[in-house]
């Protein structure tokens, strides 16, 4: 499965941003999608993700601030993010996790909170 992430760039503290992923290839592989959070010299970590039930799960750090959700095909996952804070700068990185037990991963999008 190929990812394409977009919708990264530079916001001010208390903006929004939405990123969108789209999947291509063998999508019927897929599981689930979710987008992960990696900050500078940090481990990366799960920011929110959605099942192809839509059953959707957010990190604690997260929660009534972002809001993730998929258009009719499944294939393209968006994440609204709200009332950005400086922590929440880094890279997101989209994963689509597949029937194999395997994650394949997008390049990455940039996001950066100023204040």
């Amino acid at each position: 499965v190929q990812l394409q992430a977009s919708g990264g760039g530079l916001v001010q503290t208390g903006g929004s941003l939405r990123l969108s992923c789209a999947a291509s290839g063998s999508t019927s592989r897929i599981t689930y999608m979710g987008w992960y959070h990696q900050a500078p010299g940090k481990e990366r970590e799960l920011v929110a993700s959605i099942t192809i039930r839509g059953i959707t799960r957010y990190a604690d750090f997260v929660k009534g601030r972002v809001t993730i959700s998929r258009d009719n095909t499944g294939n393209t996952v968006y994440l609204q993010m709200n009332g950005l804070k400086s922590e929440d700068t880094g890279v997101y990185y989209c994963a689509a996790g597949l029937l194999s037990g395997g994650t394949d991963w997008g390049r990455g999008t940039q996001v950066t909170v100023s204040s």
